[in-house]
């Protein structure tokens, strides 16, 4: 074991007592990044200069309260039992689907608020959700959590991984090695950001980038998620994760099919 590194240290650097850690700096990163690209693309389409600034204050600050919320439910027996824990957030304990029903049902209450076609903006919007999840699970990495199970060394040299990756998996209070499902969920989600920018070329009838996004991260977290050591359960196996996956998968197929056979008139992505 004498090539191992050490961990990557998740904090950055202190100021005083506080502690900026490289998860925080990475995720703000990721909605920076987002949030740029969504602007540009809704200036294009006709949406006020100022509206996804707007959008972002509140779907920020919503979506990590239904993160931790959506967390807490899932481990309610141990949150139960130490109601003072709740709040702690510092400790970890979020959601990534508990983030996606917050920012989406507070996308479609601002939409209606503003008068504006939620799918129009949901469209938009797509893509930079998943810049987001690909730069975010890389704050996964620096914590080194939401890996997999235990893999060889030679496992992980044969998917012609960097060493600094390598030895970043390399967990040593389990004295093993595990699968990387951080980076296997980030170039996941780097395709499908390739797929949605192509399928807005195609100009698909409204809502079907939006769609065709739940679509393709569920199939991915529903694989990805059967290789993870810390998934949240519902009852006995069934992982919280897989049965939303499924669910979101059903409902992006069911609505693409009836907007496609059902709603009349057509509105295409281009249309302003």
């Amino acid at each position: 074991m004498d090539n191992i590194l050490l961990a990557i240290d998740p904090v950055a650097f202190s100021i005083g007592p506080l502690s900026v850690r490289w998860y925080g700096i990475i995720i703000v990163t990721g909605i920076i990044i987002a949030y740029f690209v969504a602007q540009a693309e809704g200036k294009k389409r006709g949406l006020p200069e100022d509206f996804f600034g707007d959008l972002l204050l509140w779907a920020v600050p919503i979506s990590i309260l239904c993160a931790r919320l959506y967390y807490v439910i899932m481990k309610w027996d141990y949150y139960g039992a130490n109601p003072e824990k709740i709040i702690e957030i510092w400790n970890g304990g979020i959601a990534i689907h508990g983030a996606l029903i917050g920012a989406i049902t507070t996308a479609y209450v601002f939409c209606r608020v503003k008068k504006v076609s939620f799918l129009k903006v949901a469209d938009i919007a797509a893509p930079s959700i998943l810049i987001g999840q690909i730069i975010g699970r890389w704050g996964n990495f620096m914590n080194q959590e939401a890996y997999g199970g235990p893999v060889s060394r030679e496992f992980l040299e044969s998917l012609f991984l960097p060493d600094w990756i390598i030895e970043q998996m390399y967990i040593h209070d389990l004295g093993t090695y595990v699968h990387p499902t951080f980076l296997y969920e980030s170039l996941w989600n780097l395709v499908g950001l390739i797929i949605l920018l192509l399928f807005r070329k195609a100009n698909l009838q409204r809502g079907e980038i939006f769609f065709s996004y739940l679509i393709w991260y569920s199939i991915g977290r529903f694989f990805i998620e059967s290789m993870r050591t810390d998934s949240l359960y519902l009852i006995g196996d069934l992982r919280s994760a897989q049965v939303v996956s499924v669910t979101l998968i059903i409902v992006g197929f069911a609505s693409i099919f009836y907007r496609r056979w059902k709603v009349r008139p057509v509105v295409r992505y281009l249309d302003e």
